[in-house]
């Protein structure tokens, strides 16, 4: 390329899926391998699924676009999105544009440290069998390392032995040890419940008790990301909404969720349906990602916001979010599905650490996407725009129809498929 990468791609939709892959292409510089994976036809072959799961009988494919306008670190980038729900690739793109005008999105992360836990029963003395576990604390993470060398050699491992005392559950007083171990780019699960598992005759011989689920904790409260960005408030600014009226909409607007937990479950679906659409295009877990990312938001004792809005210097917009991720770029479905592993070499990301950044961003645009909308013309305004044109299609409407059709249903107000149906059969006989 002989011009500067930008993600500020004017106009990118407007053209035909095939130009945008090339225009992708071009900005991070893919190989051939790459290009051909985002075909369908060469995505995700029968023989390579029947590999990943049981009772396989097909492949189910889902759209997967590109939200432009990304700057995240002081770094362009284009980030893929496989979700079927409308108006999330776009939200995103547009709030990244806004986000430009204050240096964009600004993210970082804590060491990659998973839990494993082990649960032990039947414990003589919880205190006697805390203190004795504490005690081996180093032998305990050096039979840990024992279970992964490579991991060890990359610089990961066991880091530290916890035990929690659970006195008051159905069945009675029981222990559980916390394992914290760094499993560098990988999501990591299969390391860490190896480990526990490799630990747990040892436990049972420290503690006098019966070791019973050895398991990893998908609440990864020791491997957070989190995001923040800047909007000048005239850049808010839109039709008869002022700079300042956008803001204060948005912050009144989080401030329902901070406060709700009714409000709080839809608000945070929001930032998941952004943070969701790049991991199931990288190949991540996103279930894990959604359950550790609710249980964080009730972490007080009451289900809360993720995310946080207020006034910055000079009026500015000011956004944050925290959560934690616990993904990675190497093992899995990431290096196994081609159309993983080329949406990470879209991306130019060079370890986890820096995947997480750009979701956890890219989570915090779309939060903004939906506040902004919620705040000004209604969620439904934009939604429903780009609805007509699922709309349209359900009711038969082929090629240039479609956009025809989608535009008149958006216009008149009537997106139902009895109208689109209407216009399908007057348009093809004309």
């Amino acid at each position: 390329m002989t011009h500067p990468r930008s993600s500020r791609i004017n106009g990118f939709y407007r053209l035909s899926p095939d130009e945008r892959l090339k225009c992708v292409a071009e900005f991070s510089d893919l190989n051939p391998a790459a290009v051909e994976a985002f075909s369908p036809a060469n995505s995700l072959a029968l023989e390579k699924a029947d590999h990943m799961i049981e009772n396989v009988i097909g492949v189910f494919c889902l759209p997967l676009g590109i939200a432009v306008n990304f700057i995240v670190n002081h770094r362009e980038v284009l980030v893929p999105m496989a979700i079927e729900e409308p108006s999330v690739v776009a939200g995103s793109s547009f709030m990244a544009k806004l986000a430009r005008a204050g240096g964009g999105f600004f993210a970082d992360t804590t060491e990659p440290q998973m839990i494993a836990q082990i649960q032990v029963l039947d414990v003589p003395d919880l205190a006697a069998a805390s203190e004795s576990i504490l005690e081996h604390k180093s032998e305990l993470c050096a039979l840990a390392d024992q279970v992964n060398p490579f991991m060890v050699e990359l610089g990961g491992g066991a880091r530290d032995i916890e035990v929690r005392i659970l006195n008051d559950t159905p069945i009675g007083s029981m222990l559980i040890v916390h394992l914290i171990y760094d499993t560098r780019d990988a999501m990591g699960a299969n390391t860490i419940n190896s480990a526990a598992e490799q630990l747990a005759p040892h436990i049972e011989i420290l503690s006098g008790g019966r070791t019973h689920l050895r398991i990893l904790s998908n609440l990864a409260d020791r491997r957070l990301a989190w995001a923040r960005v800047t909007i000048p408030a005239e850049v808010l600014a839109f039709n008869s909404f002022s700079g300042e009226r956008v803001r204060d909409g948005i912050i009144e607007a989080w401030a329902f969720a901070e406060a709700d937990p009714y409000r709080a479950a839809t608000h945070n679906k929001g930032i998941m349906n952004g943070i969701d659409s790049v991991l199931i295009a990288t190949g991540n877990d996103w279930r894990a990602t959604e359950a550790g990312a609710h249980a964080y938001a009730a972490r007080s004792g009451r289900y809360t916001s993720l995310s946080r809005w207020f006034d910055g210097k000079d009026g500015a917009l000011v956004g944050e979010l925290k959560l934690p991720l616990a993904i990675g770029t190497v093992g899995g479905s990431t290096r196994v599905h081609p159309t993983a592993k080329a949406c990470l070499e879209l991306m130019r990301v060079q370890n986890a650490r820096e995947l997480a950044e750009i979701v956890v961003s890219v989570g915090l645009a779309q939060n903004l996407a939906a506040l902004r909308a919620l705040a000004t013309e209604g969620i439904q305004h934009g939604h429903m725009r780009l609805h007509a044109r699922q709309v349209a299609l359900v009711a038969g409407a082929t090629g240039d129809l479609i956009n025809r059709v989608a535009e008149e249903l958006a216009d008149e107000g009537k997106i139902n498929i009895s109208r689109a149906k209407e216009l399908v059969q007057k348009w093809t006989h004309e």
